[in-house]
């Protein structure tokens, strides 16, 4: 029966204070990424503080899904880091509780934020995204605060240019002002110049008022006239004080919502599902009824019939029957008819497949788009605990808390999430791919990713030690690896010299006569090395026992030991008898030619670096025998 410890709630109230902290971060960098996105278009709309509040009360809403993930990859990661840093992974570990048994209460944590994160996205989300792309419209839309510039042309009032040659800021006049208004046309403008004037706005800001002083208007009147004279009557005033009422709305109006019917984000599962079974319909209808406007104009018994186009076929495919022998007999009056009968016909087919394709693909779109936020909801839902078992095993395994390397770990796993995530976003969209394969590609990377973790975590394995890796690609590329032997500052068992010498003395005598029988400079044999191998473990007894003696004299005092004990080779055992230690991966190497060639010439390599290490460890083990006598004599 599961129980609830007292390491769980210990455990789930750090990593609950660090989610909560990380969340509210993690949400206000991508708040403040997506507004970068808007700021352009909404600067200089005199929005009121109620209308940003929205905005930005909306936008919080939308992002909440996106920084669950985010917030749960980098709080478990600090969590566990801290408990590795402070040595409390290591009390627990070894009061015989595993790494997984300590993700009990994170697991279910995690996995309630996943529901309520799906929960989320299927019920607030939807609302939440239709009041956001809404209010976006509206506020791309209002019309923008005056600020009249100086020396340029202004068109920020409908139907009006205005130019001020300069303008007072203190006061408002603004002087040498030239005004162009289109009522219709450019042949109908209306040009006002004035010395001075002021701009303002109606009480209702659903108006602008211009006073202008001393001025002329000039104005071509419409032409009304029946008998088709050119002559257009034009007026021409002058004033000294002049009011114009001019158009202007300034307030902040809420767009129909009705112009949202196709954002697949605004909507839930079941509201999705619908719509793709309505727009299908509709799109159906549509291509049914394609197929018969193109019955009708190629195949139609009073046009062409299907008898007469086999037959023109087979006309052509004569070689008596030349098309354009046929057109050369023609007049010049009919081929020039015929030419644009021709080209119109090929025109105007092209005008209507150009634009049924564009109807068709456009369908084939929206259900993309709907499909794509259908799964979308489910894997960034599931992307909580996928993250959770990134970074809780990072963690583990790196043992540093804090917001240091956590916060750069998770921005690199973060971001390989984001890259994979987007690229399949846009390919599915474009439908290059299928909407599960581009929906799912960043899912199918990381989850491996959290499964190696996780497993190397639990097991105690090395995962980001340099060494390892430096060493395994030193041994893969054939590099020799260098002995280091270091004197020891407390010795509590002294070294057998005696016994020690006898077993060196032994081991010369081995590996001369290895040596010697294994012939090691001469080429392997091909069938025996990739076919029918056979074992050779006497390389590595020699080279054990040649290890254990090694470790027994690292105990000693004595330098020059100590520096002998530096100059023995590290032995590759196995490298110089077969490319692989499994056979059918030997086989294959020699079917593969270029790689079983490669592989060939390499363990040849390493008999020749073999024969001399062999020889070097008989050097050695002949100068510590002599040191070990000088020693016993002094």
């Amino acid at each position: 029966m599961f129980r609830i410890k007292k390491l769980d709630l210990f455990i789930a109230k750090q990593f609950l204070l660090l989610f909560v902290a990380t969340f509210f971060v993690c949400q206000f960098v991508l708040m403040m990424q997506f507004l970068w996105r808007y700021v352009d278009q909404l600067i200089g709309k005199g929005l009121s503080m109620e209308v940003l509040a929205q905005f930005f009360w909306y936008m919080s809403l939308m992002l909440v899904p996106q920084a669950l993930p985010l917030a749960i990859l980098l709080s478990s990661l600090i969590t566990y880091g801290n408990l590795g840093e402070s040595s409390e992974l290591t009390a627990i570990k070894s009061a015989g509780i595993s790494l997984l048994q300590s993700f009990r209460s994170l697991i279910f944590i995690t996995v309630v934020i996943m529901l309520g994160s799906f929960y989320f996205q299927n019920v607030i989300g939807p609302s939440a995204n239709n009041s956001f792309a809404q209010l976006l419209i509206s506020m791309k839309q209002k019309s923008p605060e005056l600020e009249i510039p100086e020396g340029v042309f202004y068109d920020g009032i409908p139907s009006t240019n205005l130019y001020v040659q300069k303008k007072n800021t203190e006061t408002g006049m603004l002087y040498g002002m030239m005004i162009y208004r289109f009522s219709g046309s450019y042949e109908d403008a209306a040009i006002i110049l004035a010395d001075s004037g002021m701009l303002q706005s109606t009480a209702e800001k659903k108006h602008l008022v211009l006073t202008l002083h001393n001025g002329e208007w000039f104005e071509n009147m419409q032409n009304t006239s029946l008998d088709g004279s050119a002559s257009v009557p034009y007026r021409r005033e002058t004033f000294t004080n002049k009011k114009i009422v001019l158009d202007f709305d300034a307030d902040f109006n809420l767009t129909d919502a009705g112009v949202l019917s196709n954002n697949a984000r605004g909507k839930s599962l079941e509201q999705i599902r619908h719509d793709v079974d309505s727009i299908g319909a509709q799109y159906d209808s549509i291509g049914r009824t394609f197929l018969v406007d193109v019955e009708r104009s190629y195949f139609h018994k009073r046009l062409i019939q299907k008898k007469d186009s086999i037959r023109a076929l087979k006309m052509a495919s004569t070689r008596t029957f030349n098309i354009d022998t046929v057109f050369n007999h023609l007049k010049p009056e009919e081929k020039r008819r015929a030419m644009s009968s021709a080209l119109s016909r090929v025109q105007s087919g092209a005008s209507d497949l150009e634009y049924k394709a564009m109807l068709t693909s456009e369908g084939d779109r929206i259900i993309r788009q709907h499909n794509i936020e259908a799964i979308n909801k489910f894997t960034l839902a599931f992307s909580c605990l996928l993250f959770f078992f990134i970074g809780a095993p990072l963690g583990a395994i790196i043992r540093k808390g804090g917001l240091g390397i956590p916060v750069i770990v998770s921005v690199l796993v973060f971001i390989v999430y984001y890259i994979f995530d987007n690229m399949g976003y846009r390919m599915a969209r474009g439908g290059m791919w299928a909407v599960w394969f581009g929906k799912g590609i960043a899912t199918a990377v990381l989850a491996p990713l959290a499964v190696f973790f996780t497993y190397k975590a639990n097991n105690d394995s090395v995962v980001f030690n340099l060494d390892l890796y430096r060493n395994f690609f030193m041994k893969l590329l054939g590099m020799r690896l260098k002995r280091q032997v270091t004197a020891k500052e407390v010795i509590i068992v002294d070294p057998d010299y005696e016994g020690d010498a006898q077993k060196l003395a032994r081991i010369t005598d081995e590996t001369q006569a290895y040596a010697h029988d294994h012939k090691l400079l001469r080429l392997p044999n091909v069938v025996k090395v990739f076919f029918r191998y056979e074992p050779d473990h006497e390389i590595e007894r020699i080279s054990e026992e040649l290890e254990t003696v090694i470790d027994d004299l690292s105990n000693t005092r004595d330098k020059v030991v100590l520096s002998e004990l530096n100059k023995y080779p590290v032995v590759s055992v196995k490298a110089h008898t077969r490319p692989f230690e499994r056979r059918w991966l030997n086989v294959m190497a020699a079917i593969i030619v270029p790689v079983g060639l490669c592989l060939y010439l390499r363990m040849w390599m390493f008999r020749a670096r073999l024969r001399r290490d062999l020889h070097t460890i008989k050097q050695v083990n002949e100068a510590i025998i002599t040191r070990i006598g000088e020693m016993k004599k002094g």
